[in-house]
């Protein structure tokens, strides 16, 4: 299993290995790396000096000053701003997609366009949100994408769209989400020191359904990876693009 891959193609073709099936998590693309700001859409647009202003601006949580700066630097390209992130994001998804074994189950992150999945998706990948599938004999159900934030990520909805795929999804064995259940440990990450969101509905579906696991991603650094709410073992399960390991759900 993993999330938050963010390009790292090359140990995503690996990661599968000796499993009877690969689940992904979200968040393929890789717009900005924090930790190398080389590496990305934004670099490769606008040069290394401009990506290390926007993180800057980002980490001090200065978002009005990053998005004016944004708009600068988008004024000067000479395609629109949706045609140019498509682009790259088409070249990302083809080798993301290409590296998925079969069977693979994902579902989206904040960052991801749901709309280019379907293109690049191939007969041995589903592609699940607000749905429940069986895998191995047990249960399991998948919610894609993010809550809204000020830093507005592609796909990025609302708490009670999002609420609602997580009652759609009812009962499962093992639920997986992008972003965690809305605890201060597990949604705190301690380089980017700051809260991400983290969603209260799928806590009190935790609470309410009991699934033997939470799976999520979304929070690179998390306070605490791992913790127990009341029957259900809550796992993130790593910020696959650092380290490209899998993390293994055994039964």
């Amino acid at each position: 299993m993993v999330s938050d891959v963010h390009g790292n193609a090359r140990d995503l073709a690996r990661a599968g290995q000796g499993a009877d099936a690969l689940i992904c998590l979200g968040d393929l693309v890789l717009f900005l790396d924090y930790a190398d700001h080389s590496r990305g859409i934004f670099p490769d647009l606008f040069g290394v000096e401009n990506a290390d202003r926007i993180v800057e601006l980002r980490t001090a949580r200065r978002f009005e000053e990053a998005r004016a700066f944004q708009s600068r630097l988008w004024a000067g390209i000479g395609e629109d701003r949706a045609g140019a992130i498509e682009k790259a994001v088409r070249k990302q998804y083809a080798e993301m997609f290409a590296a998925f074994p079969a069977p693979t189950y994902a579902t989206y992150g904040n960052v991801d366009i749901p709309t280019l999945w379907q293109e690049y998706a191939g007969p041995g990948t589903t592609v699940l949100d607000g749905e429940r599938v069986e895998i191995g004999g047990r249960i399991f159900g998948f919610v894609g994408g993010g809550l809204r934030t000020p830093m507005r990520t592609p796909y990025e909805i609302s708490d009670e769209e999002y609420a609602a795929k997580i009652e759609a999804v009812g009962e499962v064995d093992v639920l997986c989400t992008h972003i965690p259940p809305e605890v201060p440990e597990l949604v705190y990450d301690t380089v980017a020191r700051r809260f991400e969101r983290g969603s209260r509905a799928l806590l009190d579906a935790i609470h309410r359904t009991r699934p033997r696991y939470a799976l999520f991603g979304h929070v690179h650094q998390p306070l605490v990876r791992r913790m127990r709410i009341g029957a259900t073992e809550c796992v993130n399960v790593g910020h696959f693009a650092a380290g490209g390991r899998p993390w293994a759900l055994e039964w």
